[in-house]
């Protein structure tokens, strides 16, 4: 059967399955596309890479573990109260301090400070660290996730920019000025 453009039903419906699969085609590759390219076109949000301020050092005491928090840099209308980050503050000597996330290396629990026994524990699956972060028992094979950080005009600072994970380098047991061994 030929249509009276001397076209033949074979031929159209050829011509509208390469239609339909052009169209599903750019419905799944636009997509991707912007995926790629999205930090070519949004680049990075303003406070990335800021250093971020927990407070004056008064507020942490000589010899003492303090919880504290700090305000997410890549904040967005929808994140509310979840943009408050807290983490752990210790202070060693008065000049040297230890930053700690406050999520378990093994599944991202909160850990809890308890001075009495001078150790953080895991309340999901046991974990424990001494005060130092470096892994006591249970399940994570790690340490403490620990943030970088610097002391500038008598505050005290963390890059937080990113989320310390177990790839990341801001991961790594390091502060600014001195290189220390991982702890696990």
């Amino acid at each position: 059967m030929t249509l009276p453009d001397g076209l033949s039903r074979r031929g159209m419906l050829m011509k509208l399955g390469l239609l339909f699969n052009a169209a599903v085609g750019m419905v799944l590759v636009v997509p991707i596309v912007g995926y790629v390219l999205s930090p070519m076109i949004r680049g990075r949000r303003a406070g990335y890479n800021s250093w971020l301020s927990l407070g004056p050092l008064g507020r942490f005491p000589v010899g003492e573990t303090r919880l504290a928090t700090y305000r997410n840099p890549v904040v967005t209308p929808e994140d509310g109260e979840t943009a408050n980050i807290p983490c752990w503050v210790r202070n060693v000597d008065g000049e040297k301090f230890q930053v700690f996330a406050i999520n378990c290396a093994h599944l991202g629990c909160p850990v809890r400070w308890f001075p009495q026994s001078g150790l953080f524990m895991c309340p999901c699956h046991g974990g424990v660290y001494y005060s130092d972060g470096s892994r006591a028992s249970g399940p994570p094979e790690r340490g403490l996730f620990e943030y970088r950080y610097k002391v500038e005009q008598g505050n005290l600072l963390i890059d937080a920019g990113q989320m310390p994970t177990t790839g990341a380098p801001t991961a790594s047991l390091i502060n600014i000025t001195a290189r220390k061994t991982p702890c696990a």
